[in-house]
């Protein structure tokens, strides 16, 4: 069940970016507001991904952005490497930015059309004023090459002469030019073609072992983020329900959402028996007026009255995996004192 709590956070000399209480709010009119995200706490290590799964319209794009501060958050905590970035403005925030970077869903409108790939890839340097423009041209040469893209034949062209893949490519080499600390990938497969998939996440892979990335990696295909991520964290209607390893979070789900999401993973057997049994059932509540207490109640099998009264916590699962439920599917333990906030 959807809940908040922070008995989850590691210790921050431990991780490199750190988000505690994110809220972020947009107005609705008539003095209602959206509540996109609210309460979302979790961590990264350095060269670590973790990956953010939800169906759509549970925050994770949303609280992606606000990572990178746009837009800022409402409330909370964005902490990357001991520097609160919800507190930081002008200048200072601008400094920052190079250490973070982002891929976006759809590659080819993320791209300028009226730009050649040289200049894409080569503005950040250019802006943050980089080497010399030998350097430069030898640095988009260098990462164009590591993307898979042949820097010869693509300098002089425009994202419009390539396929989406490429252009994914090229906005992955603009994202890696300035060498950052964090890339959030922003469903940066979504918009492919399954055969085209399968490349894009191995080239995400061998960039992070080459420049020593950290990778939050927004996705709503559990099977593609089970693949990539080190770590598991589960949003619904804009709070965090469950976040773990993912093999221990995939073979033993610590919450009914958790279990309803690895249910509606499609198989790739015709003969394969269908998991009817734990399907969700109605909609997504709307985000301006949610239920009370856990925000999963109305769609949950195993919702009981307290579940209306008391928002659920954290609670440490087994290992580093952790849920928010006041009945989870698997038992819970104490928590363990090191990693307790």
């Amino acid at each position: 069940m959807a809940g908040s709590g922070t008995a989850h956070l590691r210790q921050p000399s431990e991780t490199l970016l750190r988000i505690q209480n994110l809220v972020v709010d947009f107005p609705a009119g008539r003095g209602k507001k959206v509540s996109a995200v609210s309460n979302v706490s979790f961590d990264i290590a350095s060269g670590e991904t973790l990956g953010l799964v939800g169906e759509s319209g549970c925050g994770k794009s949303t609280t992606g952005k606000a990572i990178m501060q746009l837009p800022r958050p409402t409330r909370g905590e964005v902490t990357l490497d001991g520097t609160d970035l919800c507190s930081l403005r002008g200048e200072q925030l601008r400094n920052t930015r190079p250490r973070l970077q982002m891929i976006f869903q759809d590659p080819i409108s993320s791209l300028n059309p009226r730009r050649t790939v040289m200049q894409i890839v080569e503005e950040p340097l250019n802006i943050w004023n980089i080497g010399t423009p030998e350097e430069r041209r030898l640095k988009v040469e260098e990462v164009l090459s590591a993307v898979g893209i042949d820097p010869e034949a693509a300098a002089e062209r425009k994202p419009h002469e390539f396929s989406g893949g490429q252009c994914q490519r090229i906005s992955i080499a603009r994202a890696v030019i300035t060498e950052p600390s964090v890339i959030i990938c922003d469903e940066p497969v979504s918009a492919l073609d399954v055969s085209v998939q399968a490349q894009i996440l191995n080239l995400l892979e061998d960039m992070k072992a080459r420049y020593g990335l950290t990778l939050v990696f927004i996705a709503h295909d559990l099977a593609v983020v089970k693949n990539v991520s080190d770590r598991v964290a589960v949003m619904y209607l804009g709070k965090m329900c469950e976040i773990g390893n993912p093999d221990a979070l995939y073979a033993a789900p610590a919450h009914p959402y958790t279990r309803a999401l690895l249910a509606a993973i499609p198989l790739p057997d015709p003969n394969a028996s269908l998991d009817t049994e734990h399907h969700l059932e109605g909609d997504l509540p709307s985000p301006i007026s949610p239920p009370s207490g856990c925000r999963f109640r109305t769609r949950c099998p195993l919702a009981q009255d307290i579940c209306a009264q008391v928002e659920p916590q954290m609670q440490h699962v087994t290992g580093d995996q952790y849920v928010a439920c006041h009945f989870p599917l698997q038992a819970v333990s104490e928590v363990p004192v090191a990693l307790t906030q």
